[in-house]
């Protein structure tokens, strides 16, 4: 019975962890659009609340929207009058404190992670983390900055270590480039190795040898 079990768990784990996933994107979704129609509810007329609140209602009317909202916005701002008003939208927001400072720092963040020509996730490395007798895996994200670099005084780059399994947290470290060693596994490759604590083997070291070792840097 335990075998079947496990088993069972291993055709079932993969299978629920993506609907729940999926289920909390959607989920994330709909409770945008019923914040916006919370708030025009509230505005208009209680004859028109009810019709308001109806739609409101609807099953997936809010994630429809909300997609179409992104899309026909990411249409604009490819455009010449969509980028006029962003950098008005840009100027408003950046004149606005606490809010400015929350708001540059996602939108540069979203820029680099979302930009085909981004330096995140560049390459994974191997880094010597906790202590020096132990490696984990991280990925290169780019390189300090100019003012960072003058005091260091020596080749480093910015690197994540991400947790596990939960790869969406982790740390932001700088560390010297010659203790790292480049991987030959692709960024996607690394993410499943950290996600499955090291039990599924990445596709690039599929007949190497435990001998073998990466060179370094």
């Amino acid at each position: 019975m335990k075998k079947y079990f496990i088993a069972g768990i291993l055709v079932w784990a993969p299978m629920a962890v993506t609907i729940w996933v999926i289920t909390w994107g959607l989920g994330l979704l709909d409770g945008v659009f019923g914040s916006v129609m919370s708030a025009i509810i509230a505005v208009f007329p209680e004859q028109f609340s009810s019709d308001l609140q109806h739609f409101r209602n609807l099953p997936g009317v809010g994630i429809l929207i909300v997609v179409l909202v992104i899309i026909f916005t990411g249409l604009l701002a490819i455009h010449f009058a969509g980028q006029w008003w962003m950098r008005i939208w840009d100027r408003f927001v950046n004149r606005i404190p606490i809010v400015r400072s929350i708001y540059s720092s996602v939108q540069q963040v979203s820029t680099t992670l979302l930009s085909g020509n981004g330096n995140a996730f560049s390459k994974a490395l191997l880094i010597r983390y906790p202590h020096a007798d132990s490696w984990a895996i991280a990925f290169q994200t780019g390189l300090p900055a100019k003012e960072i670099s003058t005091k260091l005084g020596a080749d480093y780059v910015n690197v994540f270590l991400p947790t596990t399994p939960n790869p969406t947290s982790g740390f932001f470290m700088i560390v010297p480039r010659e203790q790292t060693i480049a991987l030959d596994m692709s960024v996607e490759e690394a993410l499943k190795h950290i996600v499955s604590m090291g039990s599924v083997p990445p596709h690039s070291s599929i007949g190497k040898t435990a001998l073998e070792s990466p060179k370094p840097l």
